[in-house]
């Protein structure tokens, strides 16, 4: 389930997660039924293959610059920017350098 300790405070989204050196760093804000929002931290160089998911999802960028290709189009997203993931539409992550970014699935 969701971070309880989170619930009814202020708090700066990109403190929640750390980077890790050679690794993505995940941390689950929301679980529910009808959607999940979820903070990950991705070391420069790291990345997720191409994929498809059910759900239409949305991300964020907290810090830093990903790659995101939708259906073979390539896209940079910086800090401050979002992109939606169509459902069912292949979809791949690439950090040319360390970013952040929240990821808000809608599973309804």
């Amino acid at each position: 389930m969701e971070s309880n300790d989170l619930m009814a405070r202020v708090v700066r989204m990109a403190d929640l997660v750390a980077y890790q050196t050679g690794a993505i760093v995940s941390r689950t804000v929301i679980d529910r039924p009808t959607g999940t929002v979820t903070l990950f931290a991705f070391d420069g160089g790291q990345g997720l293959s191409e994929h498809t998911a059910p759900f239409d999802a949305l991300v964020y960028l907290l810090d830093g610059r990903a790659e995101i290709t939708i259906s073979g189009r390539p896209l940079t997203v910086g800090a401050g920017e979002m992109v939606i993931m169509p459902a069912g539409q292949p979809h791949a992550v690439r950090a040319p350098d360390k970013f952040k970014m929240l990821l808000i699935m809608v599973r309804s």
